[in-house]
């Protein structure tokens, strides 16, 4: 089971993936992101890029479907 970091307000990208049995937390920001296995964010910046030590999904332009198959493959990935 992956813990997973997203960024509020997006309780409904939370619950797809809690409902595919993953671990979720909601954080109020990308500043909270620390020990989780891949975080969700609205917008990662360019300069955001070196700050994590593990995968981070942007919401910016994507669908709640699309956020959560690159979730589910960084997962795959890390395995």
């Amino acid at each position: 089971m992956a813990k997973i970091a997203v960024e509020k307000p997006f309780d409904d990208i939370k619950e797809v993936l809690e409902a595919k049995g993953h671990q979720v937390d909601l954080v109020n920001s990308d500043q909270e992101l620390k020990g989780y296995d891949v975080g969700v964010v609205r917008v990662q910046n360019d300069g955001d890029t070196g700050l994590y030590d593990f995968p981070i999904v942007s919401v910016e332009g994507a669908s709640i479907e699309e956020v959560v198959a690159q979730v589910e493959r960084y997962i795959e990935l890390s395995k």
